[in-house]
């Protein structure tokens, strides 16, 4: 028996019977599995060494332009989606490791500026195509599904790929792994934009209202472990993952108060424009000009790829610094020297 068949055993002893476990994975392409590492940790680690997860360091997560080395970005996001999701499933004695692949994984086709960018793109694509729609979790799993490794993509488990599709609000998991991700989502972003918030002083503490704050906590550090914590007893011997009523009331309560006082302040606002406007302009410049991509998008052109979907594919792996400099390689005037 080697370790992968060892470790294999050994989820079979300890976690749940709701857990998923890593000898029932399967992929679209048979491969001979490793010696040490199981399915899903090969699927995270396929993810971590991607270009499109280093490419995250890079990318808005509220900010942007923020000026700072601690504000968050979408790599740091992640990261903190996954630890917290990682301490619920090994709490509940669910699958660690496919918790962990899908919460590295779920945000790896979001563009760059964030949600704004996100819009941007879908209300680009729709005036080519106006009955599809740019959405980043869908973005997500057609990087791991085809766009990373030249075209082949990273033949990631199902388990991981649905994940990934569903971390959304509007999602349904398969997986109770993949609830907890969904879930750790929300937790993790209310809280380090409240934090990026007070940092950039469009809050204080005393801003949030003690109706949530009295019942999740008065720090980060005390709402976050009041959330994980509420998630972790109210899902124990459960078949989904659960909140109390009030904790729940209370999240979805200061979420609504972030989109009120913070995810639409001026400051935060004040640069999405241009950053529509610009994303705009690559999308319209590279349907016209599809030579002006990079080989590797040529490529899926010639595979007869639909040219609107690639030139969304070739923008939301930008990171916010290349595109602004794509744009204004292409739409800035330079100087030149007349002799």
């Amino acid at each position: 028996m080697n370790i992968r068949e060892m470790m294999e055993e050994r989820e079979k002893q300890f976690l749940q019977p709701y857990a998923a476990f890593s000898v029932d994975a399967v992929r679209d392409r048979t491969e001979e599995p490793c010696e040490i590492r199981t399915a899903y940790q090969r699927d995270r680690d396929r993810i971590v060494h991607s270009k499109a997860f280093r490419r995250m360091k890079d990318k808005t997560q509220v900010f942007l332009a923020a000026t700072g080395d601690h504000y968050r970005n979408r790599l740091t996001h992640t990261l903190e989606v996954s630890q917290a999701a990682r301490t619920i499933a090994k709490a509940l004695c669910l699958n660690e490791e496919l918790t962990e692949a899908i919460g590295l994984g779920h945000d790896l086709g979001h563009t760059p500026f964030g949600h704004t960018g996100e819009a941007a793109l879908d209300a680009a694509l729709k005036q080519v195509h106006p009955d599809r729609c740019f959405r980043h979790y869908l973005q997500s799993v057609r990087v791991v599904e085809y766009l990373e490794k030249n075209g082949n993509g990273l033949n990631l488990t199902p388990a991981v790929r649905d994940g990934i599709r569903n971390h959304g609000t509007a999602g349904h998991p398969a997986t109770l792994e993949g609830q907890i991700v969904r879930l750790c989502d929300k937790i993790a972003y209310i809280n380090h934009d409240i934090d990026d918030a007070i940092r950039a002083g469009i809050l204080t503490e005393s801003d949030l209202p003690a109706i949530y704050t009295d019942a999740l906590g008065h720090t980060v550090r005390e709402r976050l472990n009041t959330l994980i914590s509420d998630t972790i007893y109210n899902s124990q011997g459960q078949s989904g993952i659960c909140q109390s009523r009030e904790v729940a009331e209370a999240m979805t309560g200061l979420r609504q108060f972030m989109f009120d006082h913070v995810y639409h302040h001026p400051v935060v606002k004040q640069e999405e424009k241009k950053a529509q406007n610009m994303l705009t302009s690559l999308f319209f410049r590279y349907m016209e000009h599809p030579e002006e991509m990079p080989e590797e998008f040529a490529g899926f052109l010639r595979r007869g790829e639909d040219r609107a979907q690639v030139v969304c594919d070739y923008i939301a792996g930008m990171t916010d610094h290349y595109a602004i400099a794509r744009f204004e390689e292409l739409f800035v005037p330079k100087g030149w020297r007349i002799r």
